[in-house]
């Protein structure tokens, strides 16, 4: 599989990404869906302190224990757990620094390749939470830093104050708010994005219009039902033999130049492999085009 360079890091990675929250919590399942991936040429794992309260990163830490040195391996931090599930938002330099030992500790290793800001506002207190990033680097705890962001502000302050090489962010055909001004912005900084929900929620999956009948009865971001309906069905209609839509949704975000890598979940083996199957189906640039012409040019309404 194919291994970009994540922004100025020297880290490569696949182009798609295994996402681990949707592993569920059978431990078993969780090491066979990993070690399919890695058969696969995934080397990218992304989970979370959140994720089934770290229960997620204690499965991926027992997977990976005696393959670490071939993985990147990402993680997340800035929801605080507290004792009875819940979780408040705490981007403080106190918490990210106790945290991380947690995370370290659950992952069974002694460094994180790339740890990412979970979040976050622009009434946060930045500065204090770059300046745990970096002293984390520093001390060879993390390797580098990234955040998970849809927010223009928060992106903006955090690639004009901090070190960043990444920004995951939601984006699919059915959300192209990134196209929009973000994605360029971060290119010319040579910061990579590293997309989640590009399949959008199924929607743009092979059970696409069921999951449309099923859970869009509210709409999409600008899309209601009737008008994703429509949408799905004309991009269905842009397929040729031998690809899906699955394949078109990923290819699509992962043609521009600012993406590297898409994060996907899989709950099993066949469902990864059938994410793998997607991105090495190839698209012409008619069709990319066309898929452009055909979905809504969503913008950005807040946060900017």
């Amino acid at each position: 599989m194919e291994k970009k360079q994540l922004g100025k890091s020297d880290l490569m990675v696949s182009s798609i990404a295994l996402g681990c929250m949707s592993l569920g919590t059978d431990s078993k399942q969780a090491v066979n869906v990993i070690d399919e991936a890695l058969d696969l040429g995934i080397n990218y794992l992304d989970t979370a302190d959140l994720y089934d309260q770290g229960l997620n990163e204690e499965m991926v830490g027992k997977a990976i224990e005696n393959k670490r040195k071939d993985i990147i391996l990402a993680t997340k931090v800035g929801n605080h757990l507290k004792e009875d599930g819940s979780w408040f938002w705490d981007p403080s330099k106190s918490y990210i620094k106790e945290q991380v030992k947690k995370s370290l500790k659950r992952l069974r290793t002694d460094y994180i390749d790339l740890y990412q800001l979970h979040g976050g506002t622009i009434e946060d207190p930045i500065p204090e939470t770059i300046e745990a990033f970096e002293e984390l680097v520093k001390e060879g705890v993390i390797r580098y830093y990234g955040i998970s962001s849809i927010r223009p502000n928060v992106i903006r302050e955090f690639m004009n104050k901090s070190n960043i090489v990444s920004v995951m962010m939601q984006y699919s055909i059915l959300d192209r708010r990134p196209e929009e001004i973000m994605l360029k912005e971060l290119a010319d900084q040579q910061i990579s994005v590293v997309t989640r929900g590009s399949l959008a929620k199924g929607m743009l999956s092979q059970n696409g219009p069921d999951i449309i009948e099923q859970k869009a009865h509210k709409g999409y971001l600008d899309y209601d039902q009737s008008n994703l309906n429509d949408t799905v069905s004309q991009l269905q209609q842009l397929l040729r033999p031998n690809q899906t839509l699955n394949g078109l949704a990923l290819n699509y975000v992962l043609n521009n130049q600012a993406v590297t890598s898409v994060v996907s979940g899989a709950s099993g083996t066949e469902q990864l492999r059938e994410n793998v199957e997607a991105i090495n189906q190839s698209f012409n640039q008619e069709q990319l085009d066309k898929t452009k012409s055909i979905a809504l040019a969503n913008t950005y309404h807040q946060h900017r």
